[in-house]
């Protein structure tokens, strides 16, 4: 849209006017979309049960495309060698990268050294095996979706408990991350605001309990608290860190105790797309974490040119993100994210 304004000779009056036109002018030529790709966004719509007002719907569908052509342009080098991962369009096509961190990435800096905790001690003699995959072992509940809230850390600390609490009884029973998200408030969490995985810990300590999914199903939004005893399935004797930094100690935690809860950095476009291969992204911090996932495993991915090890991580953005919800981080490669800088896991 084209705005042509005409002044009398020597007019400055009209000035400030022209300037507005001529920079709404530009917004509106900037806000174009490719009309060839009006048959894929209404299909991502429907499939994402998406729906936007008018307004709306122009600014989202100009993100989409720019994530679009972003995940397009990864691929391409994907297939030249130069990453060895691939991104794919997902549920959170239409968000901004600002956006996103702000809504899924809800962990919290880990804050000091808590008295009732320990530190993860190697068992004497551990034969620590060459590749682990606690799913395989029935330590691991499906994958879940936190939604809109940032309760990633309460997803991370059940998960840690499900595994512990199958390894002691045999029985897998998802427990509730609602219980965690409305309960753990004194003990330093901020529900869907953030939190911390030991803090998690802590509170099931305190209370003597947690209880089960299904009687305390997630919401995704911060409620009352309403723990009921007479549903509690577990209770913890503690909890314990593995050694910050050291991805040889990790790997003895999970290939010895099971599935641990840890911190990454995960607020980059490659990690809000990722889709399949073993995810390095070479701009990730080791320090600043802002994303509570849980390791289940680990392994090396042979090919023609070398062997690459990966941990396996399961994260709580449904089955929908990833590889049918999980994704294969870079081990041993300089702590690469941050995956064990904030590692711990529960005692029973």
């Amino acid at each position: 849209m084209l705005f042509l304004l005409f002044f009398p000779t020597g007019s400055r009056a009209m000035l400030p006017l022209l300037v507005l036109m001529l920079c709404v002018n530009t917004v509106l030529s900037a806000m174009t979309t490719d009309p060839t790709l009006d048959q894929h966004w209404e299909l991502w719509k429907n499939r994402y049960s998406k729906t936007y007002n008018k307004t709306e719907e122009g600014w989202r569908r100009m993100v989409w495309e720019k994530n679009l052509k972003k995940i397009e342009l990864h691929n391409l080098e994907h297939s030249m060698g130069k990453h060895s991962f691939t991104l794919g369009m997902n549920h959170f096509g239409d968000l901004t990268n600002e956006e996103f961190r702000q809504m899924m990435n809800g962990y919290k800096p880990r804050a000091e050294k808590k008295v009732k905790g320990s530190w993860f001690m190697k068992p004497n003699f551990l034969n620590v095996p060459s590749s682990v995959d606690w799913r395989e072992s029935g330590y691991v509940t499906p994958v879940k979706y936190q939604g809109g809230c940032g309760s990633c850390w309460a997803f991370s600390a059940t998960g840690a408990m499900e595994g512990q609490l199958y390894r002691m009884t045999g029985r897998l029973v998802s427990l509730s991350e609602q219980n965690l998200v409305d309960c753990s408030r004194p003990e330093g969490n901020e529900g869907c605001s953030g939190g911390w995985m030991d803090r998690a810990f802590q509170y099931v300590l305190d209370n003597g309990g947690l209880d089960s999914e299904s009687s305390y199903p997630y919401m995704g939004v911060d409620m009352p608290c309403r723990y009921d005893p007479s549903y509690s399935v577990i209770s913890l004797a503690g909890y314990a860190d593995v050694v910050s930094g050291s991805e040889v100690s990790l790997m003895e935690a999970v290939g010895s105790v099971g599935p641990v809860s840890v911190a990454i950095d995960a607020g980059h476009t490659s990690f809000q797309f990722y889709q399949s291969g073993i995810y390095s992204e070479p701009d990730c911090s080791s320090l600043d974490l802002d994303h509570g996932v849980l390791v289940v495993g680990y392994g090396t991915a042979q090919s023609l040119l070398s062997d690459a090890n990966y941990w396996i991580v399961k994260n709580s953005w449904g089955s929908s993100w990833g590889d049918n919800g999980y994704i294969y981080m870079s081990k041993d490669n300089d702590n690469n994210c941050g995956i064990a800088t904030a590692a711990s896991y529960p005692l029973i």
